[in-house]
């Protein structure tokens, strides 16, 4: 298979995804059968283009997310106001995980494997604003571990959100008990 059929293949599995997931009220449930099929294209595609199910459904998922965020003006305006990068980085991972609550079905299908399998090598997400809040007295490993840490750390506790209100008390689908909860974190991952 040629490069140009591979990319016109990882095109329309990521359409069909895209489109299966937004119809699905539990993508979870979307199979890799279903992915193909709206897609046009043989079974073994996925694990040849993707790696995964799974891989495939948080590739659109991460786009889904990126372009929710980025489409949001207060988001937008958040990242060019002037305050610390440890509060950027609580407004980060509340909008963060916001969106994952407010599309927890569509969140818990992936997560598992973000979990699993998210490159930490990869510069993304909050580190650089872990590492504008660190300056030179943490090497750059040590900030990738602290994003991986919060990050891990927000994606299991949205997986659980019921449980931590019923356990907990804490109900993570209410902006101020949101915020005060990444707060808490990003305090002692930051201190």
């Amino acid at each position: 298979m040629n490069k140009r059929n591979i990319e016109n293949t990882r095109n329309a599995l990521l359409t069909a995804a895209e489109r299966l997931m937004t119809e699905y009220d539990d993508p979870s449930k979307i199979t890799a059968r279903m992915l193909t099929k709206e897609a046009g294209v043989n079974l073994a595609m996925i694990n040849y283009c993707f790696g995964s199910r799974e891989a495939l459904l948080f590739e659109v998922f991460d786009k889904l997310q990126s372009e929710a965020m980025s489409s949001d003006p207060a988001f937008r305006q958040l990242l060019e106001k002037a305050i610390s990068p440890k509060e950027k980085l609580i407004e980060i991972h509340f909008h963060s995980m916001k969106l994952m609550l407010e599309y927890y079905n569509l969140a818990r299908s992936v997560t598992k494997h973000v979990l699993m399998n998210r490159d930490i090598s990869a510069k993304r997400g909050s580190i650089q604003f872990i590492q504008a809040h660190f300056g030179d007295r943490k090497s750059e490993r040590e900030c990738r571990l602290i994003a991986y840490e919060l990050s891990s750390l927000h994606e299991l506790a949205v997986l659980r959100h019921e449980e931590i209100k019923n356990v907990c008390g804490i109900d993570l689908k209410n902006d101020d008990e949101l915020k005060k909860y990444i707060r808490k974190h990003i305090d002692m991952f930051l201190d």
